[in-house]
């Protein structure tokens, strides 16, 4: 029975592609590259492949500068790699664990081995992403959690700041959200802590970033995005969470929006002080309304 996991070959000789393919296609999803360049725009392609089997020999370009340009992604910079090679060098053998990658098998292929070793390197890869998972997702709403959200606002803040585009935050907070948990208790309340966070997450474009920011407050960083079309989104994003009836309950959501300005946003937290600003604006002019 195939497990979830997915293993992307590369060989430039079709006949090791299939030997390989043969061995594994039972128990895993393979895709296959027949050249460095090939493997690189594949593995970029989500889903990503959880493992690479990778020849070190190959005309243009090699395994190991396959396995370097991969480095130089955040989506595939961690895939595991394990080179597969007809040279028993020492030499190579070294060169490419010191690149990074997680194992060298040399041909002759056995496929015991080969399996073994897969299972292996795939097992220390579920178990980091879910370390990975835990560490940056809260726990209750399945969104990223604050921590993640001071990298990832930091880094997308400096990017708009850099390249001169427009870049909006988005807080949210769930109107008398004190008074649900005392009515109803604080199972429901979570219940709809969750149901808010469904709504966020499946009305965002991919590059779109969202986050429990504490409590019953959300944050959404959205790129390339000027007031106007955020104040939009926003306004969408406040309708449907009227509109939510979760646990059979009528709630609402105030929101505060802010736009980057070069002049006067120096840092991340400057930029979300002021949407938090506009919230408190929203709060004060009767909530359920979107204020920037």
């Amino acid at each position: 029975m195939k497990n979830n996991a997915t293993i992307l070959i590369v060989d430039d000789v079709a006949s090791n592609i299939e030997l390989l393919g043969s061995i594994l296609k039972n128990d895993y999803d393979i895709k296959v590259a027949l050249n460095g360049k090939k493997a690189i725009d594949i593995a970029l392609i989500e889903p990503y492949p959880d493992l690479i089997l990778l020849d070190v020999e190959m005309p243009d370009m090699n395994g190991y500068q396959v396995l370097e340009k991969l480095q130089t992604h955040l989506a595939t910079k961690f895939i595991p790699i394990i080179f597969v090679t007809g040279s028993d060098s020492i030499e190579e053998e070294e060169k490419g664990l010191l690149l990074g990658a997680v194992d060298y098998i040399t041909k002759p292929i056995r496929p015991i081995i080969v399996k073994a070793r897969i299972q292996t390197h795939l097992t220390i890869k579920f178990q980091r992403d879910e370390l990975v998972y835990q560490s940056s997702h809260d726990q209750l709403t399945g969104l990223y959690n604050r921590h993640q959200l001071a990298q990832e606002g930091n880094r997308k803040f400096s990017k708009a700041r850099r390249q001169k585009e427009d870049f909006c935050v988005v807080i949210l907070d769930i109107d008398h959200f004190k008074n649900v948990n005392d009515t109803y208790g604080h199972l429901i309340g979570d219940e709809i802590l969750k149901a808010v966070a469904k709504v966020l997450e499946q009305n965002k474009r991919i590059e779109d970033f969202t986050a429990r920011y504490g409590g019953e407050e959300f944050i959404l960083l959205l790129d390339n995005c000027n007031l106007e079309d955020a104040k939009f989104k926003a306004n969408i994003l406040r309708l449907r969470v009227q509109n939510l009836m979760a646990e059979n309950i009528k709630i609402s959501a105030s929101f505060g929006v802010a736009q980057l300005d070069i002049d006067k946003h120096k840092k991340f937290e400057e930029l979300i002080k002021d949407a938090d600003l506009q919230l408190y604006k929203a709060k004060e002019s009767g909530r359920n309304k979107v204020c920037g």
